[in-house]
This record gives structure tokens, C-alpha cells and sequence, in this order.
């Protein structure tokens, strides 16, 4: 249950990625390799044509598509460094 409860607060963090994101991506303390990843992530979700629910369906269309762009989130989140993510409140 706490799993989905992280989950959920990870959510409500949004507005707190862009300045991590621009720090992320600017910062000498991330390795080069870490950054291409999490380029191809974010480009592969905003390319890749195809949803696991159509847009047309209202709601769940969308919240298939935030569902996956919290996951390349999280997972940008996961390859930062310790002190990157301390000094931006985010926890995995």
C-alpha cells in the first residue's frame, strides 16, 4: 500500500520537475550516458505513436498517457545523484 501511496505523492510533484529536469541535464555531477538515456526516454514517449487506451476515451486515454510520463519520470529521478535529488525534494 505505501508503494502506491509514493506513487501517488510522485504525482503531485510535477510542478517540482522542471527545475530538477534543467539541473539534471545541465549539471557536470550526471554522467553523459545517464543524460542520452533519459533523452531517448522522453523522446520515445512523445514519438511513439501508439496507446495502450486511444486518446478518444476521454479520461483513460489521458491517464494512460501521464502514466507513462510519470514512469520516465521516476526513472530520470532514479538516475540523478543523491544530492540532486535532496536538494530538489524528490525521492523515489
Amino acid at each position: 500500500m505505501m508503494k502506491y501511496w509514493k506513487r501517488i505523492r510522485f504525482v503531485f510533484k510535477v510542478r517540482k520537475f522542471i527545475p530538477f529536469l534543467f539541473e539534471f541535464f545541465t549539471t557536470r555531477k550526471v554522467p553523459t550516458k545517464q543524460k542520452v538515456w533519459s533523452v531517448l526516454l522522453l523522446v520515445g514517449y512523445i514519438f511513439f505513436p501508439f496507446d495502450v487506451i486511444p486518446d478518444f476515451l476521454a479520461f483513460f486515454g489521458i491517464l494512460d498517457d501521464v502514466t507513462v510520463l510519470m514512469f520516465v519520470l521516476q526513472q530520470i529521478v532514479k538516475m540523478s545523484p543523491p544530492e540532486l535529488k535532496e536538494k530538489h525534494g524528490m525521492r523515489e
